[in-house]
C-alpha cells in the first residue's frame, strides 16, 4: 500500500514534464505493485490522440482522483495490482487495440506506451529492484 503523499509533493510532482512524470510513474508502480485507473459504469476512462485511443494511468490514488472532475467527476480511482496487470489488462489492452498514456498532466499530455511496451518496462525495473 502506497504511503499518502503531502499535498507539496503532490504539487511538485505536477509540475514535472512529460518525461519526469513517466519516470515518477514507473518508480511509484513499482514501489507500491499498482497501477490506478478512473472508472464509472461504463468502463475506465479514455483519452484520444491524434493516433491513438489511450486509457490513462496513474501512479497514486491522489493523482487519479485530482483528475476526476468536470466531465469524469462521477468517476472512481481504481488501482489494480501490477499482477493482474500483467495477467489481463496487457493482454486485454493490447487487443482491444489501445494505448496507455502515462500520468497525464491536467490538460491530458503525457508519454504514451503501447501495453506490451509498459509491461516491459515495469519487469525490467521489477527485477532490477530485485538484485
Amino acid at each position: 500500500m502506497a504511503d499518502e503523499l503531502s499535498q507539496e509533493k503532490i504539487n511538485q510532482v505536477l509540475s514535472f514534464n512529460d518525461e519526469q512524470r513517466a519516470k515518477y510513474f514507473f518508480t511509484e508502480v513499482t514501489k507500491n505493485n499498482e497501477i490506478w485507473i478512473l472508472s464509472d459504469e461504463h468502463g475506465c476512462v479514455m483519452l484520444n490522440s491524434e493516433d491513438e485511443d489511450c486509457v490513462p494511468v496513474w501512479p497514486n490514488q491522489e493523482f487519479a482522483l485530482a483528475w476526476a472532475n468536470q466531465e469524469w467527476q462521477d468517476c472512481q480511482a481504481q488501482a489494480i495490482s501490477i499482477n493482474k496487470w500483467f495477467s489481463r489488462w496487457s493482454h486485454g489492452l493490447t487487443d482491444d487495440e489501445l494505448a496507455l498514456v502515462v500520468f497525464p498532466s491536467a490538460d491530458e499530455q503525457g508519454l504514451i506506451f503501447y501495453p506490451d511496451e509498459l509491461e516491459f518496462e515495469l519487469k525490467q525495473l521489477i527485477k532490477k529492484g530485485r538484485k
